[in-house]
C-alpha cells in the first residue's frame, strides 16, 4: 500500500474513504488485517493475514489508516 496511490492494494486514502462513516469500520478493518481478506477490492485483490500483530499494534494501524481520507 501507499498513502495516495494504488500499488498492489488500494491506497490508504482509498481505504479511509471506503470506511468513512461506517459504524463498525475499526472492527471490520482490524478483522481484515488480522485474518486477511479476498474480494473487498476486486476479484483478484487478496489481503494477507497478519496474525502476529499485537492488539496495540493492530489498533494503532487501524486508527492510522482510517485517518487517511481525502
Amino acid at each position: 500500500h501507499a498513502v495516495a496511490e494504488k500499488i498492489i492494494g488500494p491506497s490508504y486514502q482509498d481505504i479511509g474513504d471506503k470506511y468513512a462513516g461506517v459504524k463498525d469500520a475499526p472492527d471490520t478493518l482490524a478483522h481484515s488485517i488480522r485474518h486477511g481478506s479476498i474480494g473487498k477490492w476486486g476479484k483478484r485483490a487478496a489481503m494477507p493475514a497478519h496474525p502476529s500483530l499485537s492488539p496495540e499494534e493492530l489498533s494503532t494501524l487501524v486508527n492510522w489508516v482510517l485517518r487517511h481520507k481525502r
